[in-house]
């Protein structure tokens, strides 16, 4: 899986937004604006190009105290909004 091409995670009023670059990527009824840990998550899953929710989860608990469990189930719920909104492939 990858954040598809033309989107882009933005600070607008102090808020972390995905955004789409260009006029036809845009659609502002379609923005998800992401919480700091799923802001994090976005920039991992950038940096790695093609991304699993497992990877991401292992990510999230070398970073965060937080259970492999939890963990996974917290990447696998921002993976959903993700694929809901389309910005993922």
């Amino acid at each position: 899986m990858k954040i598809k091409k033309g989107f882009v995670l933005r600070q607008v009023c102090g808020e972390n937004v995905i955004v789409g670059e260009g006029l036809d990527a845009i659609d502002f009824g379609r923005m998800l604006c992401l919480n700091e840990t799923a802001a994090w998550l976005w920039k991992k899953a950038m940096e790695a190009g093609d991304f699993t929710a497992d990877g991401l989860a292992k990510a999230l608990c070398d970073e965060y105290d937080v259970s492999p469990d939890q963990a996974l189930a917290d990447v696998k719920e921002t993976i959903s909004q993700w694929t809901e909104l389309k910005v993922v492939e």
